[in-house]
């Protein structure tokens, strides 16, 4: 079970976002390479990166933080957000990208992510962001009619290496990971599936570690961390199995 930290880049910074709103960013660091550094060495082995205004413009906009970010850790990257043609995809993986996650192009054009998988297996994950059960696209700036199981069952037997479901009506609010729409996703498909999207507290970390699910590759976390409201060596000890979990935790991830 692994716990990604979150670096999402507007500007050139890392910042977080409530709920999608590209308005509400808060500024958590101006310098992501270092915050890419502070996380490998608090313990984490992967990084998630997301280039939000790449997400809103349909291209990659903050390359040149990403590429720092890429020779400041040793971790294997992930990174969304505006890539949407194989050429962008290569370009990305050619730079040390562990894997790439299409979001947008996934719902636009399912045959250029099944043609990308061939093409770099392993490599290659689908971004499923949902508001009030529907598929968006565009940075979220759109919302389709699209189911999100629909779309996951797109890409049984393509060779995604991982779906990363993000509930957008939880993102940066930090109310708890919707734990029962993730549990379902992971349920109906063989790919591996990501939490994301309102990680609040070290009950969402011990939640992970429940029995349903064990079948989830893990969760991203931002805002928690950034707040300090989850400590890294506790989360990654709970995870890890090294750490004993209070009862009192326990209760508290069961209420959520």
């Amino acid at each position: 079970m692994i716990l990604f930290p979150a670096i999402d880049l507007k500007d050139g910074q890392c910042v977080r976002l409530k709920l999608g709103e590209m308005d509400s960013a808060t500024v958590y660091n101006e310098d992501p390479a270092a915050q890419a550094r502070a996380f490998e060495d608090q313990g984490f082995e992967w990084l998630h990166v997301v280039d939000l205004n790449g997400a809103f413009e349909g291209q990659s906009v903050n390359g040149a933080a990403v590429e720092a970010i890429l020779k400041a850790t040793k971790n294997p990257v992930q990174l969304g957000g505006g890539i949407r043609t194989l050429a962008h995809i290569e370009a990305w993986l050619e730079k040390g990208l562990a894997r790439v996650i299409l979001g947008t192009i996934a719902v636009r054009d399912p045959d250029l992510v099944r043609q990308a998988c061939r093409l770099f297996p392993g490599r290659v994950a689908v971004g499923i962001d949902a508001k009030g059960g529907k598929v968006a696209v565009e940075g979220w700036a759109e919302a389709s009619e699209l189911g999100v199981i629909e779309l996951a069952r797109r890409f049984e037997g393509a060779g995604v290496a991982a779906i990363i479901y993000t509930d957008i009506d939880r993102d940066g609010v930090l109310t708890g990971i919707n734990w029962e729409s993730t549990i379902e996703l992971a349920g109906a498909v063989s790919i591996p599936v990501i939490a994301s999207g309102g990680l609040a507290s070290i009950a969402d970390i011990v939640r992970m570690k429940m029995p349903d699910a064990a079948s989830l590759e893990g969760a991203i976390s931002g805002r928690a961390l950034y707040d300090g409201r989850i400590d890294p060596a506790e989360a990654l000890g709970i995870l890890n199995g090294t750490l004993e979990v209070e009862a009192a935790k326990f209760e508290e991830s069961d209420r959520s």
